[in-house]
């Protein structure tokens, strides 16, 4: 894997996912808070979706063979992934790109650092993030403030990392 090409595909992620959205108001905000808890009390009477008790819910996709370490927050995991809104709309995917993404858990929103924790190597989750759990109040790049997020992630390896 072309480390460089990986580091900087997140760094363009990164800066890109900084920006306000144009004309967002604290109403706007307000509104999408108000969605999003309806929305996260609707799903949690899904069929299969689990609740972690900060309000993370979850779905098991598909379960790996169940060996391996879970990944702590220092150790490297490698996941292919796609982020979208309830909407629909994907904002991220290294399924789009072609190639998994590789990264420490540190650094990550607060949801996928409490799931990828709890996964192995070969599990395949679908996460619903209420906002508080993920950018909160604050807009990122095409993220409103307050947004839902809806994440497929598959643990592809975890690479154990000193301390």
């Amino acid at each position: 894997m072309n480390r460089r090409l990986v580091l900087s595909s997140l760094t363009a992620l990164i800066l890109a996912a900084c920006g306000k959205r144009e004309g967002e108001s604290r109403a706007d905000a307000d509104a999408n808070l108000a969605k999003a808890k309806a929305f996260m009390a609707e799903n949690a009477k899904a069929e299969g979706v689990k609740s972690f008790p900060d309000g993370l819910q979850y779905k098991v996709v598909r379960q790996g063979p169940g060996e391996g370490p879970n990944p702590r927050p220092q150790d490297l995991v490698k996941v292919h992934y796609e982020g979208k809104l309830t909407d629909g709309f994907v904002f991220d995917s290294s399924y789009d790109r072609g190639a998994p993404a590789v990264f420490t858990l540190r650094g990550l929103v607060p949801a996928w650092i409490e799931a990828l924790q709890q996964m192995k190597a070969g599990d395949e989750w679908t996460l619903w993030v209420p906002p508080e759990l993920g950018y909160g109040a604050e807009a990122k790049g095409p993220i409103p403030a307050n947004s839902v997020m809806i994440f497929r992630i598959e643990l592809i390896g975890v690479a154990p990392q000193g301390g």
